[in-house]
């Protein structure tokens, strides 16, 4: 039986810590773990952040005090050289490449990749230039919304079609972005309202949550895409670790999505393939209650419904009730008509 597939997206971010071997091996435990794409983020550090601006609370309590929010994020930059490295492994692997451009250098960068899916963190959404130049490629664009209301996301969309992205073309993510997220401010249900509100566009989740639960409870309600931070080792240092799941939870994720797809299967309420085989050890037929004699009349107290269901449906019972038996029955025997 066929199903609707969803596109996982592990999420290695900054998770390699500015290692390019560590990418590489981030790649690695996304392809063993059976996601269908593996992302990173491309950014130059000064275009964008400032030299004034904070940490995240998150990132103050995984990353300490001593450094700017600039000087962190710089530690993890990677190059273009790298990337074109890390496109290439992809290649290679038969699993799809994937970053969020940051600023429009960036994007520029990703251009020149060849990368044809372009994933806008939800940072971007109020990013007017951003927008109109991401929106301008007619790309595929996955559009992540965390810290956004309706209105915001509907701005946002007006701008990427404005500039020449197709509506059909747009998958918008529901998103929190604490780290990790609680799971009373999750809100799953705004992805069905997003969906209500834009019934052209698929939606998904981008999950920050401890676990693996709120993935698949993502799918079994619709989503088409999931994405989710993963790690080789969540004590490592940086600022995402700590709410990213390691490679086998990564994998564990992955397969229960997969089992979830199956068993959502097409709606239409009839016997499995699997079941029929024990409709007749499950179900009933009208039998004897007691010793019947020939001529009697079949009655409540000496007819009953027992398995299996070889004989008279039990639903035909108001029928059966008053005819006279055309043979004699022992205990336990199949009533016949």
């Amino acid at each position: 039986m066929s199903y609707n597939k969803t596109f996982i997206i592990a999420e290695a971010g900054v998770n390699h810590n500015g290692s390019l071997e560590m990418a590489f091996q981030m790649i690695e435990i996304a392809v063993a773990a059976g996601a269908d794409a593996v992302k990173f983020q491309t950014f130059k550090a000064e275009r964008m952040v400032s030299v004034v601006a904070p940490k995240a609370d998150y990132q103050k309590e995984t990353t300490g005090l001593e450094e700017s929010q600039l000087e962190m994020v710089k530690k993890m930059e990677l190059d273009e050289a790298a990337h074109t490295k890390l496109y290439q492994h992809c290649q290679q692997k038969g699993i799809q490449f994937l970053s969020a451009p940051f600023d429009l250098e960036s994007i520029d960068l990703l251009i020149r990749l060849g990368v044809d899916t372009f994933k806008i963190p939800s940072g971007e959404i109020t990013n007017l230039p951003y927008l109109r130049k991401i929106g301008g490629l007619k790309k595929r664009l996955i559009l992540s919304t965390g810290m956004a209301d309706l209105g915001e996301i509907e701005d946002a969309l007006d701008v990427l079609t404005e500039s020449g992205t197709p509506l059909e073309n747009i998958t918008v993510l529901h998103c929190n972005t604490e780290y990790p997220t609680p799971f009373e401010d999750v809100n799953l249900k705004a992805m069905l309202t997003i969906r209500n509100a834009f019934p052209m566009l698929d939606v998904g989740y981008s999950d920050h949550t401890n676990g693996i639960e709120l993935p698949i409870a993502a799918v079994a309600m619709g989503a088409s895409v999931i994405e989710k931070h993963f790690t080789m080792d969540r004590n490592l240092p940086g600022p995402d670790h700590r709410a990213s799941l390691e490679p086998n939870e990564l994998a564990s994720m992955i397969i229960c999505i997969r089992n979830i797809e199956r068993a959502l299967g097409t709606g239409k309420k009839k016997p499995s393939s699997s079941e029929i085989k024990n409709k007749s050890i499950a179900r009933k037929s009208i039998v004897a209650a007691i010793p019947i004699k020939k001529g009697e009349k079949f009655t409540e107290e000496n007819i009953t419904a027992k398995r299996p269901a070889t004989g008279i449906n039990p639903m035909r019972w108001d029928e059966i009730i008053g005819r006279e038996a055309t043979k004699s029955y022992m205990r336990d025997e199949l009533i016949e008509t």
